[in-house]
């Protein structure tokens, strides 16, 4: 079956050098390279080896390009289904549920490859500054009482009109916990830290990084090229995922008063560190409301460009400094702030 003029076009501007040759990356698809981020040290009062993954200098401004950057690819893998014949109909459509980042991070990615808009669910509070950026900005925006119970995709997919497309936020045809930031999780890994703190909002970058580790780990000869770490080190590296119970507090891109798409749970992390996956502290941990203000302070302090959300891991290791010894190598991740953010105050 043959491609529109069109789909033609949009086929011919998606370029993927590789899946996972470090020596030719595929993220961001202006001018690809790996790491695509910086990894630098900071101070924190107390330890002596505290570095920062800093995501904000993505293409929006937070880690959440990565995940646009990778539905890309899937539009890309359609249109050659597509081309022979495998698949047909039109460009499939994709909904989400975001409070903000990730809805800016795909209307920016769908918008430069002439995509159709992604379709938002978000909550019936959204503050009007920001439903109405997101609706000027390239999103169809949908929105429902987000607190009353956990959507099903089939539910996403109806309150967004979208019942034939795909839903970004629980769709397992995707497998997000392994391919929407795998090149992230694998620059994280390789950095050999006795702990690693990341925010956790919906998940999907804490499981990441468990799961390469666990399947890294059952690999016997043949390790996927960007891995440099050496996995007898895994037993003991912890990974730690800040995360919120309040919808007032500062980091409110964290909370969610139902998570019915994230995998985590106690006896999966049991599971993991049973095995020797992930180090014994690994788990997700409620964040206390000052130690965010504590560690939003102290990261402005050092220009980093952060919202509470992003750097909640640092907030983390704040709550639990007296729980870890200062000589441990320590790394923060910063998912950054969406530079949309700055258009609306």
């Amino acid at each position: 079956m043959s491609l529109s003029k069109s789909e033609e076009e949009i086929l011919k501007s998606i370029k993927i050098r590789s899946d996972n040759d470090p020596n030719r990356p595929e993220f961001p698809p202006d001018k690809p390279k790996y790491p695509t981020t910086p990894t630098y040290q900071i101070k924190v009062p107390g330890f002596k080896n505290v570095w920062l993954k800093d995501e904000s200098v993505n293409p929006t401004g937070t880690h959440k390009d990565r995940m646009a950057w990778e539905i890309i690819v899937q539009y890309r893998k359609f249109l050659e289904a597509k081309k022979m014949g495998h698949v047909n109909g039109p460009l499939p459509r994709f909904s989400i549920i975001s409070s903000g980042n990730a809805a800016v991070a795909l209307a920016e990615m769908f918008k430069k490859f002439n995509l159709p808009k992604v379709k938002v669910l978000v909550d019936i509070h959204m503050p009007d500054k920001i439903l109405n950026y997101l609706k000027n900005n390239y999103c169809e925006v949908y929105q429902t009482n987000l607190s009353r119970k956990p959507f099903s995709t089939e539910e996403v997919l109806a309150m967004t009109n979208n019942e034939n497309g795909f839903d970004i936020t629980s769709n397992e045809a995707l497998d997000p916990n392994t391919i929407f930031y795998d090149w992230m999780s694998y620059d994280i890994i390789n950095k050999e830290a006795d702990y690693v703190f990341v925010p956790f909002g919906t998940g999907s970058l804490f499981e990441n990084i468990c799961t390469i580790m666990r399947r890294e780990i059952l690999k016997v000869k043949v390790h996927d090229p960007r891995l440099e770490a050496d996995t007898n080190k895994f037993r003991t590296m912890n990974i730690l995922g800040a995360t919120v119970n309040l919808s007032t507090s500062n980091a409110y891109m964290l909370y969610s008063q139902h998570l019915p798409f994230v995998h985590y749970n106690e006896q999966w992390i049991r599971f993991y560190k049973k095995f020797g996956f992930v180090g014994k502290d690994s788990g997700v941990y409620v964040v206390s409301e000052g130690s965010l203000e504590e560690a939003y302070d102290l990261a402005i302090s050092q220009g980093v460009n952060c919202e509470h959300s992003g750097i909640a891991g640092l907030a983390l290791l704040l709550d639990r400094k007296n729980e870890i010894p200062n000589s441990k190598k320590i790394v923060i991740v910063n998912t950054g702030k969406g530079r949309w953010l700055n258009e609306i105050i």
